[in-house]
Parts: C-alpha cells; sequence; structure tokens
C-alpha cells in the first residue's frame, strides 16, 4: 500500500495537476464545497424539523424538489 506522500506525487504525475500542491489545494477546495454542501443541507433539515407536520404527500415532496433541482 502506498504512503499518503506517494499517493500524491503519483497524483501530481499524472498530468492532471503540475505539482503536489496543486494536487493538495484541489482535495482542500473540493473538502470546502463538500463541506458548504453538508452545512446547507442541515440547515433544510432544522428547517424542515421546525416548520411542523406538512400536508403534502410524499409524491408531491418529490416532484417539488426534482423541479428545484432542476434549476439548479
Amino acid at each position: 500500500m502506498a504512503t499518503m506522500k506517494d499517493w500524491v506525487e503519483a497524483q501530481a504525475r499524472s498530468g492532471r495537476y503540475s505539482n503536489a500542491n496543486d494536487y493538495v489545494r484541489d482535495l482542500i477546495r473540493r473538502d470546502q464545497t463538500r463541506n458548504d454542501k453538508i452545512v446547507a443541507m442541515q440547515s433544510f433539515v432544522e428547517a424542515g424539523l421546525q416548520s411542523g407536520v406538512g400536508i403534502r404527500s410524499k409524491d408531491e415532496l418529490f416532484s417539488e424538489a426534482m423541479a428545484r433541482a432542476s434549476k439548479s
């Protein structure tokens, strides 16, 4: 099994990144984006829990969610 350093250097040599630092920066950017999405999802869940019991069916909710997702 390769060490982390070997792995990073191999990714840099793959041609996608100009050096190991670029690879690490890309990982950090992707991690930040992922964390931002998690925080947003947590706030959506919290808002949903605070809104109480709804009257729409799961099919209506799913349709609305898909419509919102297609706008993004």
